[in-house]
């Protein structure tokens, strides 16, 4: 998980997750380029075996998770770090669904510039927006016209949003169930990240595969 507004809405999560960075962009930027050398190193093992990863307790799915991807891709002052994140995170988007490493990106502001790599994204979830426009830049040119008409949502609707699926053409209204903060807190308690560790300088940021002995 990268929460790069602070951690403050997901810390009474934080135990879900195998890793959690919140404040430190570089370990941000470190952690996605480690994804990727798992990605890729999962490829070469996987090639003429399989076309298709299939998770296993040892050799898990991997879900990376970035809430308010724009601050990563577009307001990041160091052009440096900005570029090492968009290139990982371009990777990961394009090469990694065949092998089980996964992104889900969340933003508020839907534009090209903030988000360039968005059509990366094979399923899109828009909830309530501001302008008819940023509906088709969210879900894809059409998406408005074919019934997604999420700037009609009203406020007293929280968690009521439109999906559009890869493949898909017509956009599916759905409504979220909202999750009290005890209720975080309880599947925290309940189910933490078997894989959650500190990770010492310049051990992996993401736990590597566990031999079926261990």
């Amino acid at each position: 998980m990268l929460d790069p507004k602070g951690g403050m809405e997901l810390w009474d999560g934080q135990a879900m997750f195998a890793r959690f960075e919140a404040d430190d962009y570089t370990a941000m930027a470190d952690l996605l380029d480690e994804a990727v050398e798992l990605m890729d190193e999962r490829t070469r093992r996987l090639r003429g075996v399989t076309r298709q990863h299939e998770p296993t307790p040892t050799d898990p799915l991997i879900l990376v998770v970035v809430d308010e991807m724009a601050n990563l891709t577009a307001y990041l002052q160091d052009s440096g770090l900005r570029k090492r994140i968009g290139k990982a995170l371009s990777l990961l988007l394009s090469k990694g669904r065949a092998v089980g490493v996964h992104v889900v990106g969340a933003l508020q502001d839907p534009r090209k510039d903030v988000l360039p790599f968005r059509d990366l994204f094979p399923t899109r979830i828009a909830l309530r927006l501001t302008e008819a426009a940023q509906v088709d830049m969210v879900l894809g040119d059409g998406a408005r016209d074919r019934g997604a008409l999420c700037d009609r949502i009203p406020r007293e609707l929280p968690g009521v949003g439109y999906v559009l699926l890869d493949g898909e053409r017509e956009p599916v209204r759905v409504r979220a169930a909202y999750v009290t903060d005890d209720d975080i807190r309880a599947m925290a308690r309940e189910f933490p990240s078997p894989h959650r560790v500190v990770i010492p300088d310049g051990m992996p940021l993401i736990p590597r595969p566990r031999e079926a002995s261990e």
